[in-house]
């Protein structure tokens, strides 16, 4: 395997993070020493950090993540959540200006929170993030709560946004599963349009193996599908998934040699200012 960039992981240290159930299953004990000590063994050279979200679906408040970011000696970048609201906006954006050169993007929550990705409330944010390069990522696909809105998490509520964003780097996180050839689908159609292959599996399932092979070969359909390699990119999820499960996976894709190196580390620092 090659370097490695990890663009989605989460992480708080707080009790009532909704992904503990996930670290425990893993025998994880979810926490930053941890975390660079995982990264330190499996060759991840940075991680982007994102709010993981609480037991009552509200967020780890931004600060924290920055907070972990600044004590993690230059391995961890923050990435903002940004609920749908005029004044979270406000303050999201007013936070990235505050920390501009540290901020590494943004993040959407569809389908933990009911928005779609073209409502107008996020239109301040898009136009920051515009002019500073800055890519906005989405969540796509299923969640980890079970009251979660599928109508708003489905990949193709990106499509009306990337229509009329074309200068705005959008993330479809998670391949928007089970919608991967949807999520494929907006990749080829938009040149704006990235997306990660984090936190497609986890462990406990009776045919969690079975699983894990079928996902391999949609994921690499969806490549193929898309014409190449050049803008999917690797992420854990972590706690959902450890970095031996998921860099195992990328390497049961059926790729080229070349395209590994492109979906571990070079179409991140592509996509974020790394």
């Amino acid at each position: 395997m090659s370097r490695v960039i990890d663009v989605h992981i989460h992480l708080s240290e707080l009790r009532g993070d909704a992904l503990r159930p996930f670290a425990e299953a893993h025998g994880l004990r979810y926490d930053l020493k941890e975390l660079l000590s995982l990264m330190e063994e499996n060759g991840v050279e940075a991680g982007l950090l994102l709010s993981p979200p609480l037991r009552d679906n509200t967020i780890v408040r931004n600060r924290r993540v920055l907070d972990l970011c600044s004590r993690s000696r230059g391995r961890l970048f923050p990435v903002l959540t940004v609920e749908p609201s005029a004044a979270a906006v406000r303050e999201c954006v007013a936070t990235a200006r505050r920390n501009r050169g540290e901020v590494k993007g943004f993040k959407v929550r569809l389908g933990y929170v009911p928005s779609f990705p073209d409502d107008a409330v996020f239109s301040a944010l898009y136009d920051f993030a515009e002019s500073e390069g800055l890519p906005v990522m989405f969540h796509t696909g299923d969640t980890s709560l079970p009251n979660a809105s599928l109508r708003h998490a489905h990949p193709l509520n990106l499509d009306a946004l990337a229509n009329v964003r074309s200068s705005l780097n959008i993330v479809v996180c998670h391949m928007g599963n089970p919608w991967i050839e949807d999520a494929a689908e907006l990749v080829y159609k938009h040149r704006n349009v990235y997306a990660d292959i984090s936190g497609l599996f986890a462990v406990g399932a009776k045919y969690s193996k079975e699983y894990v092979e079928y996902l391999s070969g949609r994921v690499s359909n969806a490549i193929y599908f898309a014409g190449s390699a050049e803008k999917f990119l690797f992420g854990t999820d972590y706690p959902v998934e450890t970095y031996q499960s998921a860099l195992s996976f990328v390497g049961k894709l059926k790729l080229h040699e070349d395209d590994f190196d492109r979906v571990l580390y070079s179409n991140a620092r592509k996509v974020f200012p790394i």
